[in-house]
């Protein structure tokens, strides 16, 4: 089950493990905070998961994203 995520919801959660806020993640891949929350929450509802860190943990898992 690879890559559930796009290349950009993989992006901003590589940032969200490395303890960035919404706003540091916006600015770094050049969006708005806005986009970077839609991004999160596509992610989550994908994963099935309720919170960011669920969603983390779960991306681990799957070896989607590594620390």
């Amino acid at each position: 089950m690879g890559n559930i995520l796009t290349k950009r919801e993989k992006d901003v959660f590589l940032l969200l493990v490395q303890n960035k806020t919404t706003k540091e993640i916006a600015s770094i891949l050049n969006i708005s905070e806005k986009t970077v929350r839609n991004h999160v929450s596509n992610a989550m509802q994908k994963l099935g998961c309720k919170g960011r860190a669920g969603a983390v943990i779960e991306l681990l898992k799957l070896g989607e994203i590594t620390l």
